[in-house]
């Protein structure tokens, strides 16, 4: 019995020793935190994408607001001449109306569609060179892991700051 009580009270002291030292290699563990969203949209880098695509879309986009305000006026013409207009006219007025329609709806999507592709082209570039910051500031300064848009962090692992001081250095 003095022999199995031994035995019980050396694997406790084997378990307990083993629990404290883990905290010790669990606190030698370095993370850190980036916020990709902050980085879209605080670093210059990203603001002088925004301000590119603005000037390269902005002929275009007043094209299509000029396009929806004569597609308002014609159809606002047409509620008002409809009860005077003559069948045929009518319907005339009517397929002019639903082609300029088309046609604004078509040229909006297209807009869209060039923007969004121009925009992901700018912010991948802007996304690699952070990355690449990111690992060079984990290298420096020894860091296990860095994490990307956690659900949860603690401010003092988060190096969010250090990129975008990084990022808006000039390269």
């Amino acid at each position: 019995m003095m022999k199995a009580y031994m035995k019980s009270a050396l694997l406790a002291a084997a378990l307990a020793s083993s629990t404290v030292a883990l905290p010790a290699v669990a606190q030698e563990l370095k993370l850190g935190y980036v916020s990709s969203e902050r980085i879209l949209r605080d670093s210059a880098p990203a603001k002088a994408a925004t301000q590119k695509l603005e000037a390269e879309f902005s002929k275009r986009d007043r094209e299509l607001q000029d396009l929806g305000a004569k597609l308002k006026a014609s159809a606002d013409r047409f509620e008002k001449d409809a009860p005077v207009l003559s069948e045929a006219e009518r319907a005339r007025r009517q397929r002019e109306l639903t082609e300029l329609d088309r046609d604004l709806q078509r040229r909006q999507r297209e807009f869209r569609e060039d923007l969004n592709q121009r925009r992901n082209e700018e912010l991948q570039g802007l996304l690699e060179r952070a990355q690449r910051i990111v690992r060079q500031i984990a290298e420096q300064e020894k860091f296990d892991v860095i994490v990307q848009d956690a659900v949860y962090f603690s401010p003092r692992v988060d190096i969010t700051e250090k990129v975008l001081r990084a990022l808006n250095t000039p390269k």
